[in-house]
């Protein structure tokens, strides 16, 4: 069987360390708003989630160059973290009481599994827009929905949705 070459531990690369670093702090960043509101899917979650997925991604694109593209499709990884991510997603959503819990979380679990994929291919103005877009969505408009239509808007009973 044929194998790639070893990535030798001497060769330690702070771009991949970069990469990865800042995925992991910005997952961190993105759960800190679904922590402060005690919901299932928190920092640790958000953290782990974009961290795994910039990962795969460096661990993707690294494969793919050594082997020279020949036996690695990397738009592969879109659908490998896509389908995992709608498990999770999938998991955390719950129906009760002819109410919708937890589609919020789960539609954040995938942002952050995009800004992961986005920090472990480099590209840094998706990295920088995305998450200035999806922190604005999360807090400002909280606010803005809170004073446009009130408190009685949400839809359960212990409001943290």
């Amino acid at each position: 069987m044929e194998l790639n070459p070893v990535s030798e531990l001497e060769y330690f690369n702070w771009e991949v360390v970069l990469r990865l670093g800042v995925a992991a702090v910005l997952g961190l960043l993105l759960g800190l708003d679904r922590e402060l509101r005690g919901h299932a899917a928190g920092m640790r979650t958000h953290g782990l989630v974009c961290f795994s997925a910039a990962g795969t991604t460096v661990a993707m694109l690294a494969l793919y160059y050594q082997l020279d593209g020949a036996r690695a499709d990397p738009l592969r990884l879109f659908e490998a973290i896509g389908a995992f991510i709608g498990i999770v997603g999938a998991g955390l959503i719950v129906f009760s009481k002819g109410k919708l819990h937890n589609i919020t979380t789960a539609a954040h679990l995938w942002l952050a599994s995009v800004i992961g994929i986005a920090c472990g291919a480099a590209l840094w103005p998706v990295v920088v827009i995305g998450t200035i877009i999806s922190l604005v969505m999360l807090t400002f408009l909280r606010i803005v929905e809170g004073r446009l239509f009130g408190p009685d808007r949400k839809l359960d009973e212990d409001k943290r949705d």
